[in-house]
């Protein structure tokens, strides 16, 4: 039979890995405590110093020493409580097992009680309960962590490091838990102060504005509930250092919710580009197990396959819609100087005297369609175009580029790629490599609408190319399919890499910058980005449309200051 300490060090090293790990439980116990303030205060990245202050309902004077104590709790009294846990905490242990490796103080007292209590604990060994003056709430201190196993101690980092990693514990609770305000101080300096709020301000406080702006809100329900914030791929970064995942206001990560996410922005990022995103699963507790990992960062489903499927397709219905009901992408710019050196301002009584007797203009026969109508092209590359906001700026590539994708992804899934005969075949030269890929995957270059033959030893013939391709670069696009077949199969090509087919193929069929198109074209593509799924984004995740409203105007051009 092993020593209680010696129980309770062993327990520590699955629970409290690092300063951050102690950092969490408390601040877990905060937020079941009911706490609408919280106030953390670290030294030395917490590795001197760990103290979360709350005023949350405090612990009774008689069941302070049971904190301390492993395995008890008052959140579970049963089994059946345990399959159907809705607290952040459970288990009992935690407490129990950060006192055996560091100094712990507790002082607490009830909102009924009109007097506090404290008790303190080292290496495991809780002292006497003793009277205590402070407001209702708890305060938890461990000081020392690791002070009698110096080896665990050896393994933590810098204290930058330890701090980032905490930082980083906070900002996780926090977001799930907007109508809490929290503060950290570190090392006597306040480090951060966040108001309680709505969830949007509180992603604006810890995330940025490139995901609290451009995002879209999601909210569905169906058996369970999927809320939060999905990033559009405006906001997609490089690394998945923006992916916050909630279930029943626990963060986890999940491998079935992950892959949910990867699948719904299948078509709108490509080239490693990772989504940002801020998302909270509710479900009925009892569908999933929650005491799955000792620190209680992974889940496990009841039904994986249902969730995986609600979340992906609620997010799918909310990133997919046409230009003409997506969210504006509104453009930000800063005005130079050089209005201003020009003497150029208008002063605001002038400005609005002149308005004032300006006649009104006259009302339009017919309202002006989401995207406006266009007015002209700048360098053959965007499109100019007006609408009742303002000026609408297009990138007529991009933007064309995902109308055709979406166009040949509905020709593929239904097996209808309409081919087009070419007047004149397209020949180009191949190595051997190529002539064997071409031969080998004939049907597979049929199926997109590609039709290659071999015509000579190093030589390669396109006869027919998809409807919607023929006008574009056959030889290119040939090349291209032939170089993705080798590098990962045709059968992969088609299922796992079929959006980046998809991409390549309609990168090759977009309109390319340098081109005139007249009024009618350029209306007509405007058209069909209201109606084209995704469209406020190209195959690479870049936008293709901006909005400058006429109050942006307006402050560029310094008009009424």
């Amino acid at each position: 039979m092993l020593p209680e300490l010696l129980v309770s060090q062993i327990a520590a090293g699955e629970v409290v890995e690092r300063p951050a790990s102690v950092l969490k439980e408390l601040l877990e116990n905060s937020v079941d405590a009911g706490a609408r303030t919280v106030n953390v205060t670290l030294d030395e990245g917490g590795m001197r110093r760990v103290q979360v202050e709350d005023d949350g309902e405090g612990i009774a004077r008689d069941e302070l020493p049971l904190a301390l104590a492993r395995h008890a709790t008052s959140k579970i009294v049963s089994l059946a409580d345990l399959e159907a846990v809705s607290t952040m905490g459970f288990r009992g242990e935690a407490l129990a097992s950060i006192a055996a490796v560091s100094r712990v103080a507790i002082s607490t007292r009830n909102h009924g009680a009109t007097h506090g209590c404290a008790v303190h604990a080292e290496g495991g060994t809780i002292g006497e309960v003793a009277p205590a003056a402070r407001a209702p709430g708890t305060t938890v201190t461990v000081a020392d962590l690791y002070f009698n196993t110096p080896a665990r101690r050896k393994f933590l980092k810098s204290e930058p490091t330890e701090y980032g990693h905490c930082e980083e514990v906070l900002r996780r609770i926090a977001l799930a838990r907007p109508e809490i305000a929290f503060s950290l101080r570190h090392n006597g300096r306040v480090s951060r102060h966040l108001k309680s709020g709505s969830l949007r301000e509180r992603a604006l406080a810890l995330l940025g504005r490139e995901l609290a702006q451009a995002s879209v809100p999601i909210e569905a329900a169906g058996g369970m509930r999927l809320r939060g914030l999905a990033g559009t791929p405006q906001a997609a970064h490089t690394r998945a250092d923006c992916q916050y995942f909630f279930v029943n206001g626990r963060y986890v990560r999940d491998r079935v919710l992950a892959h949910a996410v990867r699948e719904a922005y299948a078509e709108l990022l490509h080239g490693g580009r990772q989504a940002a995103y801020l998302l909270f699963l509710d479900l009925d507790p009892r569908a999933v197990d929650v005491n799955v990992h000792p620190a209680k960062i992974e889940v496990r489903f009841r039904d994986s396959r249902a969730v995986h499927q609600f979340v992906r397709h609620a997010l799918e219905r909310a990133l997919a819609p046409s230009a003409a009901r997506a969210p504006v992408a509104y453009a930000t710019f800063s005005p130079t100087g050089i209005q201003a050196a020009l003497a150029l301002a208008q002063p605001a009584a002038a400005y609005q005297g002149f308005m004032a007797t300006a006649a009104a203009p006259l009302p339009t026969a017919e309202q002006a369609p989401p995207l406006g109508f266009a007015l002209g092209q700048l360098h053959g590359i965007y499109i100019l175009a007006q609408n009742e906001a303002g000026l609408v700026l297009v990138d007529m590539h991009a933007a064309h580029e995902r109308i055709v994708m979406e166009r040949l992804k509905r020709a593929l899934d239904t097996g209808d790629m309409a081919r087009q005969r070419l007047l004149v075949p397209a020949v180009f030269s191949a190595d051997a490599l190529d002539v064997a890929t071409a031969e080998d995957n004939r049907t597979m270059l049929e199926r997109v609408g590609l039709e290659v033959v071999v015509s000579g030893p190093n030589e390669l013939t396109v006869r027919s190319a998809p409807m919607l391709l023929a006008s574009g670069d056959v030889v290119g696009l040939a090349r291209s399919l032939l170089k993705e077949i080798r590098d990962y199969g045709a059968s992969q090509m088609l299922a796992g890499r079929q959006n980046e087919l998809l991409a390549t193929m309609a990168c090759h069929a977009a309109v390319r910058a340098n081109r005139t198109l007249t009024t009618t074209e350029m209306n007509a593509l405007l058209r069909e980005m209201e109606e084209t799924e995704r469209s406020g984004s190209c195959n690479h995740g870049r936008p293709t449309w901006y909005q400058l409203t006429m109050p942006d105007l307006d402050k560029l051009f310094l008009r009424g200051r």
